[in-house]
């Protein structure tokens, strides 16, 4: 049997603060989460997102050390409109912006916000049929 893509990790410094951040883009934590090592949510399609604190992953791996923040997740919106205030909420409540929403040569209203470790996360919506 070949393997099956199931999951995807994410390292932070502080659960509370980034489940803070990533509930503001809907993902639905349990009440309490913030104050676990571990944390996972399934969306759509089953695939996992998981949350571990820096501690927990030394915790089996005493060498662990973060590496600069690269990469990041995506998120769809609904409209271009809610490209522009979801990026501007974040913002306004205190997240960097890494680019202010602008209309991407590929078709989409786009806009870029660092999470509370510094990892780029994309705010997107389509503004036309994709080719």
């Amino acid at each position: 049997m070949a393997p099956t893509f199931n999951a995807i990790g994410l390292a932070v410094a502080d659960m509370a603060a980034s489940l803070s951040f990533y509930r503001r883009l809907g993902l639905p934590f349990p009440a309490g989460a913030e104050d676990e090592p571990h944390v996972e949510v399934t969306v759509s399609g089953g695939i996992r997102l998981m949350w571990d604190t820096h501690a927990s992953l030394r915790s089996f791996d005493p060498d662990y050390e973060p590496g600069p923040p690269s990469g990041g997740w995506a998120f769809r919106c609904a409209d271009a409109a809610e490209v522009e205030k979801l990026h501007a909420d974040l913002v306004a409540t205190g997240y960097p912006s890494a680019q202010e929403p602008w209309d991407a040569p590929w078709g989409q209203r786009y806009a870029q916000v660092r999470d509370p470790d510094g990892n780029v996360v994309d705010l997107f919506a389509q503004l036309t049929s994709p080719q």
